[in-house]
């Protein structure tokens, strides 16, 4: 619920004109929040498949609005790329594949082989001539193509292995936010860097005590459309 109200603000400071970059800021703390609550789900869940399946298909329903918004309310700043559930895909994906080359190698590089087919078939497929590469990844996924890019898809990996070893969690993932700064500020948009305000949700994930919470999650995929969708109409078309 902290990570739902922190990308609340996030956004509001992505669709409302003159509001502080403050928001923004605060923002950062949310998609962390949002990877470390994934990895903890993925490594409970009863049916892998089925969790899979239904962040692809939410990828797809993501892929559709991005593309009707666009379409049809067309605006300067867009609707932006919003499909989180992408991210997670890959995460999980990646995290079934290292673990089934841990158990079974033959299984393992076929499992690699298809990761790499997919990202050759998202270049040949020609749906990048219909639609941009936001939009054509949410239906071929890519690697290097998504919200937050590979790098965060890396640190979902991390994170799940490294959940239950917070001696060697704890210095990756401020590694990981030193990175962000340093990145940020050598091929950023010239601003100040603000990724690797992230740091601050480590309290957060350090405070879990590893009991499951409420069972929400129907709750968080019905809400993340909804909200964007209503904060991208009140920006551009009321305030």
């Amino acid at each position: 619920m902290l990570a739902v109200a922190l990308m609340v603000v996030d956004h509001v400071g992505l669709y409302f004109p003159g509001t502080s970059i403050l928001l923004r800021c605060v923002g950062r703390l949310s998609y962390p929040l949002f990877l470390f609550c994934m990895v903890w789900g993925y490594h409970y869940t009863r049916n892998r498949k089925v969790y899979l399946l239904r962040l692809y298909l939410l990828s797809l329903a993501m892929t559709a609005l991005s593309w009707t918004v666009d379409t049809y309310w067309p605006t300067q700043g867009g609707y932006g790329n919003h499909n989180i559930f992408l991210s997670m895909f890959l995460v999980g994906v990646c995290i079934s594949t290292v673990e089934l080359f841990q158990a079974d190698r033959k299984k393992g590089w076929m499992a690699l082989g298809g990761i790499f087919a997919v990202q050759v078939v998202y270049f040949v497929v020609p749906l990048g001539r219909y639609m941009n590469g936001d939009l054509h990844t949410g239906i071929v996924p890519n690697l290097a193509l998504n919200e937050y890019g590979f790098e965060f898809v890396a640190l979902g990996v991390a994170m799940y292995f490294l959940k239950e070893k917070m001696d060697l969690f704890v210095p990756v993932y401020v590694l990981f936010c030193i990175y962000q700064f340093s990145g940020e500020w050598l091929w950023g948009d010239g601003g100040f860097p603000i990724q690797w305000l992230m740091i601050f949700a480590l309290p957060v994930m350090l405070k879990f005590n590893g009991e499951k919470g409420p069972g929400w999650k129907y709750f968080f995929y019905v809400f993340y459309p909804a909200h964007t969708l209503v904060l991208f109409y009140l920006g551009n078309f009321v305030f």
